[in-house]
């Protein structure tokens, strides 16, 4: 049986190979391990070599761990990456430190007034819909400045930057044209907002795209912990 530090290690050293190859700081991509529909043993074997870092898709399900795991592993550091409702947005403002699926100002809004005064802002990241998919969330390229404009102005968010998960193309070419479509919005947001740092692009099976293309926050799942069975 293949162990989650083998894939962890198998991860990283892929990873620092191909930006090595093509001219990218390996240190400046961070590795967030997709834990939807994973114990919380599983959790706790990730965190056991080095990953602190975990997204999770279900506001239920994910308060569960964070709340089991909050006083032993204080240092985790939780993203949600799950379509918000707006009758979930408390949950995700007061236990998360990231929501990477802003796509309505809406429920920017409500985390910003839902987030406790005690914690540190909330990082957030806009969604974009970069593919034009209908049934995908996120909003279009041309709405991100405005959306930008207006997380900006809550305190009690801190908008980090961006968020996309393209549509997968089996041509390697399209798929990496793809993505710097998406880094360039992500630069030019740069130019304008303080603390913008963070593109959340790529997954297990897009990893080599998203590198090449300037990523610098990866959501892995399946390549780490397995394909997903029931929460155990």
């Amino acid at each position: 049986m293949i162990s989650i530090q083998y894939n962890l290690e198998k991860i990283i050293k892929k990873i620092y190979n191909i930006s090595l190859l093509h001219n990218r700081n390996p240190k400046e991509i961070k590795i967030l391990a997709v834990s939807k529909n994973k114990s919380i043993n599983d959790i706790l074997e990730a965190k056991s070599f080095g990953q602190i870092r975990f997204g999770e898709n279900y506001v239920q399900e994910s308060i569960e761990k964070i709340k089991m795991l909050k006083i032993s592993h204080p240092n985790l550091e939780w993203h949600f990456i799950g379509p918000l409702q707006s009758n979930k947005s408390r949950l995700v403002a007061e236990n998360f430190s990231w929501c990477q699926t802003i796509d309505r100002i809406h429920i920017a809004q409500r985390l910003n007034k839902q987030r406790p005064i005690s914690l540190p802002p909330l990082n957030v990241l806009i969604q974009v819909n970069i593919s034009n998919e209908d049934k995908k969330s996120g909003i279009i390229i041309n709405d991100v400045f405005d959306m930008a404009k207006q997380i900006i102005s809550l305190p009690n968010l801190k908008l980090r930057g961006l968020m996309a998960i393209p549509k997968i193309e089996n041509d390697y070419n399209k798929q990496l044209n793809e993505y710097k479509r998406m880094v360039q919005i992500f630069k030019y947001l740069k130019l304008h907002f303080n603390h913008i740092d963070t593109i959340s692009l790529g997954m297990s099976n897009d990893i080599e795209a998203a590198i090449v293309a300037g990523s610098t926050m990866l959501r892995i799942g399946t390549a780490i912990f397995g394909i997903r069975n029931n929460l155990k």
